[in-house]
Formats: C-alpha cells, sequence, structure tokens
C-alpha cells in the first residue's frame, strides 16, 4: 500500500532522536535539550558569552539543535559551569543515540579558520578518553578562561561514554584556536552520529555493546 505524505512525515519525525537532560548540583543547575537531526536552531544560556558562542558554532555547525540553559555558580569560578555543562551535553548524546545501531560510531574532520588549523576526531565507543591540545598561550579568550575548554571536552566524553581528541595543528589568534576546535569537533560528532544505510540494525562493535 502507498504510504501518504503524511505517514511519512510521522514516520521522518518519529525517527529524529532527541534528549532532555534537567542535572542538577550544589554547584550548577541545567536544563538542555538535544535533537541530533536538527537544522542548527539553538537557545544557549550559560552565563559565559563566549562560552555560549562557541556552543552556538558547535550546533550550527554539528546540525544539531539545543536549548540549553544554565545557572552556575559564576561568583565561585566558570570551572563548575564548563564542565558541567560538556557532561550534560554529553549524556543528551549519549542518551539519544540510544543503542546506537546503525551509526558511523567514529568520525574526524580537519577545520579551518583563517591561519588557523583544528583538528577533532571521535569514537563513541562507550569507553571515555579525551586528551585536547589548544596550544592558547593566554589566560582568558573573550570572558572564557581558556584553561577549561580542556575540562569542557572531557566532561562530554565522560558523559557520552566517547574518545575525544582535539588539536590545534597551528595558528596565531587564540579566538581562532578555541573556535576551530569546536567547529571540527561538532563536524566530527555529526559524522559519528549519522546512520549508516548499510550498517541499518548492525552495531558496530565486534563485542556486541557500546
Amino acid at each position: 500500500m502507498k504510504k501518504t505524505a503524511v505517514q511519512k512525515t510521522t514516520r521522518a519525525v518519529a525517527a529524529k532522536r532527541a534528549a532532555t537532560i534537567d542535572r542538577k548540583t550544589a554547584e550548577t543547575a541545567i536544563a538542555l535539550r538535544l535533537t541530533i537531526e536538527g537544522t542548527g536552531q539553538y537557545k544557549i544560556s550559560t552565563g559565559i558569552r563566549f562560552f555560549d558562542h562557541m556552543l552556538e558554532l558547535f550546533t550550527r555547525h554539528g546540525g544539531f539543535d539545543l536549548e540549553l540553559n544554565c545557572k552556575g555558580d559564576l561568583d565561585v569560578d566558570q570551572h563548575h559551569t564548563v564542565e558541567d555543562v560538556g557532561i550534560a551535553l554529553g549524556e543528551a548524546f549519549e542518551r539519544a543515540l540510544g543503542d546506537k545501531r546503525g551509526i558511523l560510531r567514529a568520525g574526524y574532520f580537519l577545520m579551518t579558520m583563517d591561519e588557523t588549523l583544528g583538528l577533532a576526531a571521535v569514537d563513541l565507543s562507550g569507553r571515555t578518553a579525551s586528551v585536547v591540545k589548544t596550544k592558547v598561550k593566554t589566560r582568558l579568550v573573550g570572558d572564557l578562561q581558556a584553561e577549561l575548554v580542556e575540562d569542557f571536552f572531557e566532561g562530554f566524553a565522560r558523559g557520552a561514554k566517547a574518545n575525544v581528541h582535539l588539536k590545534t595543528v597551528y595558528g596565531r589568534s587564540n579566538h581562532h584556536k578555541v573556535e576551530a576546535l569546536f567547529k571540527a569537533f561538532a563536524r566530527a560528532l555529526r559524522f559519528a552520529c549519522s546512520r549508516d544505510q548499510q550498517l541499518k540494525e548492525m552495531l558496530p562493535s565486534t563485542k556486541g555493546l557500546l
């Protein structure tokens, strides 16, 4: 029997992978809504404007939809906010991907940002590892404490149970170094999350579990 346009639309909507995370600790309160098959739409507020900007371009370049609100103890430090957002975002991807059947699982991307070149490689392996080399040489990039870029990606790796490797290959501008990494990460993750028609229901692992 021929499927109607409404049936096709319903199936497409049902196929979208999404997750909602509400994470509260003594240090942060995070409300997050992620859709993997999005259109790059975002509504993000963390209280750190440069961090918001990086998450916005991550969303746009990944083709995700992301609503994120974080109220953190910024009067103490930025660390709790940045790390906890990374954990919550990773948990959202882990939850939205379900059993991970049919996904490509791994992805990598080289991203230029004017004079800077950033590299990202991601494996949604079920194991946590993070290596981040930003080559940023200033304490602040915008209003973000530069050392916390590593904490964000480490938090994401923990939440998503993923391997996350990022490296600034070369560059001059510290702003560009961080931006190139977020963009490269978004595109590598987009590929890793993508469904493969050839794999379909196959789990991309010989272990039988991810």
